[in-house]
This record gives structure tokens, C-alpha cells and sequence, in this order.
């Protein structure tokens, strides 16, 4: 047997057929499962690279889909799930273009790993509506004139629900600082503030919206 024929450490591949497929064998699955790993003292599990099921919570429906361990909430939601009114902008947790509220809490979609978001209520901007009618917020941007390009606006719209979930009567002061994980390269934020205000004020007196 020549050199590029020998055997590469028992596993069954010549030299030149470990080559041709860069050292992996492609006839044999990689990760069965998952690893268990020592992490800071604790049991970590690690998936993948193969896809694995996941079952997200998204605006209150059970969702389930087949996704590699690498792929972000975002791009489940878009890609496999059909929910596009996240945008993916930057892909860098710096234009607020993908906001949903997870757990209560404004996040960026892009940063959170599909498969942790597991167990979570997630909700996405489809989710604001009651039936046909539009969620204040969204009522308020309309009102205000509050979109051009549209990009931005469905990550300001759940920003704003989040923001206004936590400071329901908030100064004008209070709404520039809330916001300020969101960027409009249009230049539309007196109209996404004075929505902001406009919402705020159809639930005055401790009423909720949504």
C-alpha cells in the first residue's frame, strides 16, 4: 500500500479518501445526540452539527421545527417557521430590526440560539393583533406616520410594547432612552416617539394593552 493509501488511524479511510473529504467521513453521522461536556463545573449538553427538533412557544402556538444548533431564533423564525416580520438588518445586535419579546423581556433575535429559546414564550410582532385589530402600539405608529422604509419598524413596534409593558406612563425623556436599542436609518423617531406617547396614553389610568 503507498503512502497516500495508508490507513488513517484505524479509520478506515485511505490517505487520499480522508482528503478528498477534507478528514470527515461523510457516510457516518458525526454527533448521535448530544456530548455532555464539563463547563465551569457544570453538565453542558452540545448538539450538532447534525439538526436536531426543536418546539419553540410563539405568540402563544406550539411550534416545532428541525434546525442545526448553530441557527439563531431569528432565522428559525424566518426560515423554517415563516414569520418574516423580524428583519435581519445588521445580524450583529446593533439595529433592533429583529426585536421579539422573550419572556417579557425586549431581545434580539439574532443573538439567541434557536434551540435555547426552548421553553420560552416568544412573541413576534404577527402576535400584536386581536383579530383584525391592530394593537395600540401599532395603531399609534400608523397614526404618527412612524415608518417609511419599514425595515426598522416591526423591531420598534415590539421594542415599544415591551417598553411600554414595563413604563406604562413614561416621560418623553424616559421613551428616547427606552428606545434607544433601535435605530431607524430613515430618520423617523419623532414619529416612533410620539407614537410611543400616543400608546401610552390609551392605557392612562392602569389599563393594559395587550
Amino acid at each position: 500500500m503507498r503512502d497516500d493509501e495508508e490507513d488513517v488511524e484505524g479509520s478506515g479511510l485511505s490517505r487520499r479518501d480522508f482528503l478528498k473529504v477534507g478528514g470527515i467521513s461523510l457516510t457516518v453521522p458525526l454527533v448521535i445526540g448530544h456530548r455532555v461536556v464539563k463547563a465551569a463545573g457544570a453538565d453542558v449538553k452540545v448538539f450538532g452539527p447534525n439538526k436536531v427538533p426543536i418546539e419553540l412557544t410563539i405568540n402563544g402556538k406550539k411550534m416545532s421545527a428541525s434546525v442545526e444548533p448553530r441557527v439563531t431564533l431569528l432565522e428559525a423564525m424566518r426560515h423554517e417557521l415563516d414569520l418574516t416580520g423580524a428583519k435581519r438588518v445588521c445580524d450583529r445586535a446593533t439595529c433592533g430590526a429583529c426585536t421579539v419579546i422573550v419572556d417579557g423581556k425586549a431581545v434580539y433575535s439574532c443573538t439567541v440560539l434557536a434551540i435555547e429559546a426552548q421553553g420560552r414564550a416568544i412573541t413576534t410582532v404577527e402576535g400584536l393583533m386581536t383579530g383584525d385589530k391592530l394593537h395600540p402600539v401599532q395603531q399609534a405608529f400608523v397614526d404618527n406616520d412612524a415608518q417609511q422604509c419599514g425595515f426598522c419598524t416591526p423591531g420598534f413596534v415590539v421594542a415599544s410594547k415591551a417598553f411600554l409593558d414595563k413604563n406604562p406612563h413614561p416621560t418623553p425623556e424616559e421613551v428616547k432612552r427606552g428606545l434607544g436599542g433601535n435605530l431607524c436609518r430613515c430618520g423617523t423617531y419623532m414619529g416612533v416617539r410620539a407614537a410611543v406617547q400616543q400608546a401610552a396614553g390609551a392605557q392612562k389610568g392602569g389599563r393594559r394593552n395587550g
